[in-house]
């Protein structure tokens, strides 16, 4: 699925600032609360914010191959690559890494990706070094959106935040959401499963 480069830098950039305003609500109890799986939640925070770190330092790093050609195929590119104790560990060391002021921390890298983008013109597509090899922009932009947007609600729901993305923003994330289902095979069954047909498999999801 094509989508129009500016709408995407516009829904990553909104949902990196939603993300700063929900971080800069969190209370000291908060942090060590359960996040998500083993994280707490500053853990959660930490590789959430990674979010805007990997944009900003990847614009950076252009690359000669083209590894990854679509944003779902970076998802199934990333879970063969990655071993989930790493990641694990990654989460854990960049919540220490957000420092005594997480929220001006992510607000830092906020602006630095902004910067970064801007510096890109919008009909431009680099190819850039990620994690998964040499991904086009356009590819990438929307599973930085993605992350924030669904790590962000899980940060909300952990800290008991009634706070959820702007709505371009959860549609930008649902669009990413149904290319992993169509990527996976799995598009008849969600279909039946939003319009009330049959129930998912307990524990499903699109990212495998």
């Amino acid at each position: 699925m094509s989508r129009d480069p500016a709408a995407a830098r516009t829904a990553l950039l909104d949902a990196g600032a939603w993300f700063a305003d929900l971080v800069g609500e969190i209370r000291p109890h908060h942090w060590t609360r359960p996040g998500l799986g083993a994280w707490d939640v500053r853990a959660l925070v930490g590789h959430t914010h990674r979010a805007l770190v990997t944009l900003g330092t990847y614009l950076t790093v252009p690359a000669d191959d083209e590894t990854c050609t679509g944003t779902a195929q970076y998802y199934a590119l990333s879970a063969a690559a990655t071993d989930p104790a790493e990641v694990e560990a990654r989460g854990v060391a960049a919540g220490r890494e957000l420092g005594r002021h997480p929220s001006a921390t992510v607000r830092a890298s906020l602006d630095r990706a902004r910067d970064a983008l801007a510096q890109v013109p919008v009909d431009e597509d680099p190819l850039i070094r990620t994690l998964v090899g040499g991904t086009r922009l356009r590819a990438y932009v929307p599973t930085r959106t993605f992350e924030l947007a669904v790590h962000g609600l899980d940060v909300a729901g952990a800290c008991g935040l009634d706070r959820r993305p702007p709505e371009h923003v959860l549609a930008d994330a649902g669009r990413t959401a149904l290319e992993l289902a169509a990527h996976g095979g799995h598009l008849p069954g969600v279909l039946l499963a939003l319009t009330g047909r049959r129930p998912l498999p307990p524990g499903f999801s699109v990212l495998g």
